[in-house]
């Protein structure tokens, strides 16, 4: 009633309704639980002889046909938006590729008593893989941050992994890997190659994609799941759990969250030196972060030989899940705090 007063007005209508926030509930990722069901599976009942051997190439196909995906599912549009902001570029890149290894160096550091070597060596692979491809753009846009710069930044830091990355396990890993030509050319043909090939047929192909996109990311995870089963597969032939118990899987647990937390430190810090907007800072935030198991796997099974690949890629695992849950929640609540503040 017009004129009403608010009290009264508020009494006529009954008592108001208190809207309290959702709960942030942190679950489980179940393409993580499918990963270390296959590791345990593939450790217990490894493929041999002629079904390994299929299997090794039919991942090679898959890897391929993934990042052919992955290269038509890149607008222009968002490449060009997102180089324009260089400095946050070179920031995430120096990030990625320069704090993430001096950080995996440090946990080298540790005695052979408390962190196995092989998972020394897996921690510090897990520092110079490239950031996430899709898991960094879904939570920058989730927390209201820069979403054409995290495309652009995801996209060029594994390019630019393609080569890199092998470059710094040469130069930190030299008694671990086998890096030569030969090496880079197989990543380059089985990464790099596809990337470019799905660029340049974007135009014919990205609607369709795009139609697909679900189904699509269905086939992208099982790719990575038959890698691992291929890698563990080959672990086992190897006897490599032979020297790794309970302690050894903790302490790289905790290394991993030492090492997510002394890079989100640095991203913290860096992002209000350089004086980036909020949109830039969570942008920098959610790739500089993250490690890609996509790319890291393929280029493991690449540049080592053997079932040590195994023992290497579990550190990656570890932190794969733990960036799924810590990102996920921040990015939830973040998205949440600028929406109320806007």
């Amino acid at each position: 009633m017009r004129g009403m007063p608010c009290s009264l007005a508020a009494a006529r209508r009954g008592p108001s309704r208190v809207v309290y926030p959702r709960r942030v509930r942190s679950r489980v990722d179940p393409f993580v639980v499918l990963l270390l069901s296959a590791a345990v599976f593939a450790s217990f009942f490894p493929a041999t002889g002629a079904v390994f051997e299929a299997l090794q190439v039919v991942v090679v196909v898959a890897i391929g046909l993934l990042f052919f995906l992955y290269g038509t599912r890149l607008s222009t549009a968002e490449t060009v938006a997102g180089l324009r902001n260089w400095r946050l570029q070179l920031v995430l890149l120096l990030t990625t590729f320069a704090v993430f290894p001096v950080l995996g160096l440090a946990i080298g550091l540790l005695p052979e008593e408390v962190l196995d070597p092989g998972l020394a060596a897996g921690l510090l692979l897990v520092c110079l893989v490239p950031s996430t491809v899709q898991g960094c753009v879904v939570f920058t846009r989730i927390a209201g941050g820069n979403t054409a710069a995290a495309v652009v930044s995801a996209s060029l830091s594994n390019l630019v992994g393609v080569f890199l990355t092998p470059a710094l396990v040469a130069l930190l890993m030299t008694a671990d890997a086998e890096v030569d030509a030969s090496a880079v050319l197989r990543i380059v043909a089985q990464l790099l190659a596809p990337f470019v090939l799905g660029q340049l047929l974007r135009r014919w192909v990205g609607r369709w994609v795009a139609r697909h996109d679900p189904t699509l990311r269905v086939f992208d995870r099982s790719t990575i799941v038959l890698v691992v089963l291929v890698a563990f597969s080959e672990g086992a032939e190897a006897d490599v759990w032979s020297s790794v118990d309970v302690l050894d899987v903790a302490v790289v647990l905790g290394a991993c969250v030492l090492l997510y937390v002394a890079i989100v430190t640095w991203i913290l810090v860096v992002g209000r030196v350089c004086r980036f907007e909020r949109g830039d800072r969570l942008a920098l935030l959610f790739c500089g972060s993250t490690k890609s198991l996509a790319s890291g796997l393929p280029m493991a099974t690449v540049l080592f030989m053997g079932g040590d690949v195994a023992l290497l890629v579990l550190p990656l695992m570890f932190y794969h899940q733990l960036q799924i849950v810590i990102s996920g929640v921040l990015a939830t609540r973040l998205g949440r705090a600028g929406g109320s503040s806007s």
